[in-house]
């Protein structure tokens, strides 16, 4: 199997540039556009350790999703995604979405703790429980947090046992082999030992794998065999690529936001 071109999304995708354009195009103009919303809280720190809260309203009574960005853990930030938080916000849901620090600056357990610390943010902000999301290497931070012993850590122990991971990877140790994983610097042990397929089921967690039909084989696989492992549903989303993927997370109408909504209630 040639792992590159399984992996390498934005080679397999020639056009990804001009998606990625698009996105930070229309995510400044929906957080220019809407009124409801706190940009640049702090949860750590660092200058990336951000996060920016859109609500569907006034008060802050509504259900809480925490949307995660992707980029291989090497890319972007939450400036690139705003718009994504449409979909749920129509649907009542307030919607969160932090940065965190890029490798190979810092390792992937930095950033799966710095996504724990913007969970445990917003727990003490009031949010009861949190219905976590993410695409990429955001779908795999999203099944961390699910994985997370939230009780040590002072909190209800189910805090974050809903999931909607788009496009995720579960199985970190094939991108050693690739170009894309160059920069995460992972040996064997911690590509297992950070790796979602290889974690048991948490009591009582609900996960939803999306991924696009015009995905890789692997990523299809992984979202499969990763719904599977932990008794969720896997789901390919017709005629989409890793990148178009998110494209229903802006369309209230759209059956994902729909499910992710009735995950975060």
């Amino acid at each position: 199997m040639d792992l590159e071109a399984e992996y390498n999304n934005r080679a397999r995708v020639p056009e990804s540039g001009a998606i990625i354009a698009g996105w930070a195009r229309d995510a400044a103009a929906f957080r220019e556009g809407w009124a409801e919303k706190e940009l640049g809280i702090a949860y750590g720190p660092g200058e990336r350790e951000k996060l920016d809260l859109f609500r569907p309203g006034p008060g802050t009574d509504w259900p809480v999703a925490m949307f995660i960005h992707g980029g291989y853990w090497q890319a972007l930030d939450r400036s690139f995604t705003s718009h994504c938080a449409r979909g749920l916000l129509a649907r009542g849901v307030a919607v969160a979405m932090p940065s965190y620090d890029l490798c190979p600056a810092v390792g992937l357990r930095v950033i799966v703790e710095q996504m724990r610390e913007a969970a445990g943010l917003l727990h003490r902000r009031g949010a009861e429980r949190l219905l976590a999301m993410g695409h990429s290497a955001g779908g795999h931070l999203t099944a961390m947090l699910m994985a997370t012993d939230w009780a040590r850590r002072g909190m209800p122990a189910g805090f974050v046992a809903r999931g909607v991971a788009i496009s995720g990877v579960f199985e970190l140790w094939p991108l050693r082999a690739t170009s894309v994983g160059q920069g995460l610097h992972l040996d064997e042990a911690e590509a297992q030992a950070l790796s979602p397929a290889l974690l048991p089921r948490p009591a009582g967690a609900e996960i939803h794998a999306v991924v696009g039909e015009a995905e890789s084989g692997e990523f299809r696989r992984q979202t499969r065999d990763f719904a599977a492992h932990w008794g969720g549903a896997a789901e390919e989303l017709a005629g989409l690529d890793h990148f178009t993927v998110i494209e229903p997370l802006a369309d209230p109408g759209s059956a994902l936001v729909e499910r992710a909504a009735r995950l975060a209630r």
